[in-house]
């Protein structure tokens, strides 16, 4: 028996050594793991000197844990439900894991690895269980809605009241109402959802990166230019890698015909058949998506994901989409007149076809406008553009300044670190530029933050823009095209949206905001890249430092609304596309993609040979693995306000600080504090209008 007894306070011993020993262990992995450590970098930047792969997995899982723990003290509390031990405790209960996952998603789109990929790959199903079992935890929307339902007796300031509405809604959007056995299917449709969008990205890109065009004889790229040419160069061969649209930038410029045609094709068909095939994946995300909506008692996707939005409804999208489509067709019909004129005017005699278009396309521009790309580039070189238009347009309007920091580690040497000042010369934040494609990053642009604006966790905004120009082959400048001019200030609209964010809380902070209003920022920015002012002081000649000729600048303004059918027919097509896709009911069966998608467009007068959409189904990133499923048609909807708002401008100054204040502190400044309709109101004084956008597309 003593034995025994002695034994058994061995065993009590050795468990005890080797759970405190499993504690200094877990310990001092979150020291040593740098995601997990609050990093001593300006504005807690994260130190990409000190993190490597091995981190992201684990800091990600302690993360979610974390979380768990924080959430279930705030079930175990036995006082009543309050603001503070409920909507604060779970507000800051996702701290840690957004710190985590605010960098490893930055590096899964901008510069991945297969490590990353295999983590993704792991995480996906990971993260929707995780969100899953928080959402649809009926003893936390219980405690969320005792709060909520005692909202009017509680003394709140605006923003925190938005605050309990918005948590409140968002557990309801995901199911918290519903059965247990209901929430059971719903997570196993949202894990499969998950795993299904993670393999389409990861196929996209596979499928872009190596699905493109090689070629070998270097008298094929006529029309290119040299410096063009030397950054295909590889290995003897020329690869042009497939950007994500359906359009390629070379074919505009590619004069060999049969080139123009096999790199259209490798375009269009890089995901519909093959190793990259994603057919199965776009029928089953479709399908499971509308068998979600029914669960969640709606009779579609898009009725339940338009939510919150300023749409609201797919009858309000479709009926934006019907008032566009007649007065695009009859641009597009013109413009497809004027191209195959100048096809014959070249004594061919062929028929336009889709590859053929940006090509004869420019030419028209050139002999209608006498505007000629290769002249323009000179004065669009990239560090130009950024410092000198997008930073001045953004000093004047809102007063602040920008100092480049090259002391800041970075996660590819491609980019680049400006901090940015208030008018005051208080510190604002971060800013930092990835502009060159490369393999390891993901076609498009976007801006997201390494870390969110939020008083309450005393965080300052560090924001990034990606975006994917071609890289100038060693000693040459970065001379860009006009579309990616507007581009780089597209993505700055969405940086200054983030770094004049003024909340306290970070889930509604910046650019937390619905889909058809987060795109307005971006869009009105836009609108900077031809004003004269800002124009002069950017577009500058590489060689001379020569301001563009004031002849070259009406060019490009008189330009403007050319090529505006095809424009807006492709996006058309496309947010038709998305919307087809996500308003079938759960009953319904597709059995062929390119079916589905050739009826989906004929059925709004959409589907036009010359005219393909801008993204196909197989490869529409957006939908399919980016999050915006049954939201494209936001660009457009977004577009119509950016107009507007640059109307009210024109009427008011233009580019003045007063103007640019009042912008910053009724839209910019706002993040997801109210309803965006009646911030749009408080700003411009009435509801938006269509018209300046027509007539900015030369559609009225």
């Amino acid at each position: 028996m003593k034995k025994q007894l002695l034994l058994i306070a061995t065993l009590v011993v050795a468990m005890s050594c080797k759970t405190e020993q499993t504690k200094k262990e877990t310990t001092s992995n979150m020291v040593e793991n740098p995601l997990l450590v609050k990093s001593s970098l300006p504005y807690g930047a994260p130190d990409f000197t000190k993190i490597k792969n091995e981190h992201f997995m684990p800091a990600i899982l302690k993360g979610m844990e974390v979380q768990n723990e924080e959430i279930a003290k705030i079930i175990a509390n036995t006082e009543a439900p309050t603001f503070e031990n409920t909507i604060i405790a779970f507000e800051e209960s996702s701290k840690t894991l957004d710190n985590v996952e605010a960098v490893f998603y930055a590096l899964a789109g901008a510069h991945t690895n297969d490590t990353i990929k295999d983590n993704q790959k792991e995480l996906a199903p990971k993260f929707s269980k995780h969100n899953d079992e928080i959402l649809l935890n009926t003893k936390l929307f219980e405690k969320i809605k005792a709060v909520h339902d005692n909202l009017d007796n509680l003394e709140l300031d605006a923003e925190s009241k938005h605050l309990v509405k918005e948590q409140y809604k968002k557990f309801v959007k995901a199911g918290a109402n519903l059965s247990e056995e209901k929430k059971n299917e719903l997570k196993e449709i949202n894990a499969e959802l998950a795993s299904l969008s993670n393999d389409f990205g990861k196929k996209l890109l596979d499928a872009s990166k190596k699905g493109g065009l090689t070629v070998t004889d270097k008298e094929q790229l006529k029309g290119l230019s040299e410096e063009t040419i030397k950054g295909l160069e590889k290995d003897g061969k020329y690869e042009i890698q497939l950007i994500n649209t359906t359009q390629q930038p070379l074919l505009q410029t590619l004069e060999n015909r049969e080139v123009r045609k096999e790199l259209f094709e490798k375009s269009i068909h890089r995901t519909d058949a093959g190793e990259y095939d994603t057919s199965d994946l776009v029928k089953k995300m479709a399908s499971l998506r509308a068998k979600k909506a029914q669960i969640l008692g709606f009779d579609n996707f898009a009725s339940w994901s338009l939510q919150g939005t300023m749409a609201s409804t797919p009858d309000k999208v479709f009926e934006m989409f019907n008032g566009l489509i007649p007065g695009s067709l009859e641009k597009v019909a013109a413009e497809t007149k004027e191209i195959q004129a100048e096809i014959n005017k070249e004594g061919n005699d062929f028929t336009l076809a889709p590859y053929d278009w940006n090509h004869f396309a420019e030419k028209v521009r050139k002999s209608k406008y006498n505007l000629n790309e290769d002249e323009v580039k000179p004065y669009f070189e990239l560090t130009n553009v950024l410092e000198k238009g997008v930073f001045y347009a953004a000093t004047k309007l809102y007063g602040i300044t920008f100092k480049k920091r090259t002391d800041i580690p970075t996660y590819h040497p491609d980019v680049v670190v400006y901090e940015i000042f208030e008018e005051d010369g208080s510190k604002l934040g971060l800013f930092y530029g990835d502009f060159f494609a490369r393999d390891s990053k993901r076609g498009g642009a976007w801006m997201s933050a390494f870390v969110k604006q939020s008083k309450l966790r005393g965080q300052k905004p560090v924001i990034y823009n990606v975006c994917n120009y071609p890289k100038p082959a060693e000693g040459e400048p970065a001379l860009i095209s006009f579309d990616n001019v507007e581009t780089t200030f597209h993505e700055f609209g969405h940086a200054l949206h983030g770094l004049f964010g003024n909340q306290k809380y970070a889930s509604i902070s910046g650019t937390s905001t619905a889909r058809d209003f987060v795109e307005f920022p971006s869009q009105f920015n836009e609108n900077w890249a031809t004003h004269p002012e800002v124009l002069n002081n950017y577009a500058l000649h590489y060689k001379t430092g020569e301001v563009i000729p004031d002849a070259l600048l009406q060019k490009i303004k008189d330009a403007g609304t050319f090529n505006q059918g095809y424009s807006i027919i492709e996006n058309l097509a496309s947010s038709n596309l998305d919307m087809q896709w996500h308003t079938i009911s759960a009953d319904t069966t597709i059995d062929d993609v390119a079916k589905f998608e050739e009826e989906a467009l004929a059925k709004m007068k959409l589907k036009i040979d010359e005219v393909p959409p801008r993204y196909r189904s197989t490869y529409f990133a957006h939908i399919f693995s980016g999050g915006y499923g049954a939201g494209y048609y936001s660009y457009l909807w977004t577009e119509m306000l950016s107009h507007d708002a640059y109307d009210w401008f024109k009427n008011n100054g233009l580019l003045t600080r007063e103007n640019g204040q009042k912008f910053r502190e009724q839209i910019l400044s706002k993040g997801n504090t109210m309803d965006y309709a009646e911030m749009y109101r408080v700003f411009a004084g009435r509801d938006p209008q269509a018209e300046p956008m027509l007539k900015a597309r030369g559609l009225q």
